[in-house]
């Protein structure tokens, strides 16, 4: 058994190496058209992201670092342990994320864990609900934006909305090994130097984690570009989806495009909450003190996802569009 576990990472590492190799000899000969596409992937992070993230990630940050959080969030308390069978201070994270979009719930959960407000186990459910695209996305950008429509914008959001809630109720008994129940919490003394109002470390902490998201945007665009020509062999609608499970903007840009707008909303509202790779990389470097497992979160964004997408195909009946 050992033996085979070493020959299945062998092979990992071969293919990751091979593709790795494949990305920069599509740049060395092409550098030209990679250029162009790592400045699609910096405009798209300055102009999308940065205006709208940032903000909510410091304030969130500063919010999240105040003592009288928990108090505030104790009318919630009964709402959270209901449905979630999580801490009241759960609903704040799960609003804050709603609001502002990915990755800022992700980095609130790991926020809050390092600060010893919650649990390891905790966060490992909230990250199942609290891992959300924000309304300036979906019916901003994607509803009114793509589609021209802002009544596409509501129905992709809503149903992004119920779709979360479901997913948090689906991962609401959760409970960790017994070897990972030892590191329940953090460390004492890292949690009083986190708990510490400090301002130059939160812009220093916000700065860094907003670089880092556009640092795998701009990587992912040139990750599709790379795939092109295979995904130029695939039907459009087919070729888009996986744009979108590589890099959300760019698959829904591409799928807004495709003459049947049920299947476009569809597929986009499952795009939409699963973030696509690119999201689920900057969650999860959010969330790199917790030491969730990838495939954990990968399988929380893919239920998460298929609910999205059932609820948008209810709403698509009732709602004309």
């Amino acid at each position: 058994m050992k033996f085979s576990r070493n020959k299945n990472t062998s092979f990992a590492y071969m293919f990751f190496t091979i593709l790795i190799l494949y990305f920069l000899l599509c740049m060395i000969l092409q550098p030209a058209k990679f250029i162009s596409q790592s400045l699609n992937g910096i405009s798209a992070w300055a102009f999308n992201v940065l205006p709208s993230v940032l903000p909510f990630m410091f304030f969130t940050k500063v919010l999240s670092s105040l003592d009288f959080m928990p108090k505030l969030t104790n009318p919630f308390s009964k709402i959270s342990q209901k449905i979630f069978k999580a801490p009241p201070i759960s609903m704040y994270a799960f609003a804050m994320a709603i609001l502002s979009g990915y990755p800022v719930g992700s980095k609130m959960v790991a926020d809050l864990y390092m600060q010893g407000k919650i649990s390891k186990e905790d966060a490992f459910k909230m990250s199942s609900f609290c891992s959300t695209s924000g309304p300036m996305f979906i019916i901003g950008a994607v509803g009114i934006g793509m589609f021209n429509s802002s009544k596409i914008g509501y129905i992709l959001f809503l149903s992004h909305i119920i779709g979360a809630v479901l997913n948090g109720i689906i991962y609401r008994n959760f409970k960790l090994r017994e070897k990972d129940s030892t590191n329940n919490l953090p460390n004492n003394d890292n949690n009083t130097q986190k708990t510490q109002f400090n301002l130059s470390e939160i812009v220093l902490n916000s700065t860094l984690s907003i670089l880092s998201v556009g640092c795998i945007i701009t990587i992912f665009f040139i990750v599709i570009e790379c795939f092109s020509p295979i995904l130029s062999l695939l039907p459009n609608n087919i070729a888009y989806f996986f744009e979108g499970l590589i890099e959300i903007t760019k698959g829904c840009i591409d799928l807004s495009t495709l003459s049947n707008k049920s299947l476009a909303i569809a597929l986009c509202s499952f795009t939409i909450s699963f973030g696509g790779i690119s999201t689920i990389l900057q969650s999860i470097t959010m969330l790199s003190n917790l030491q969730m497992p990838i495939k954990f979160f990968t399988l929380q964004k893919f239920s998460h996802a298929c609910l999205s997408l059932i609820v948008t195909m209810i709403l698509l009946i009732f709602v004309p569009i």
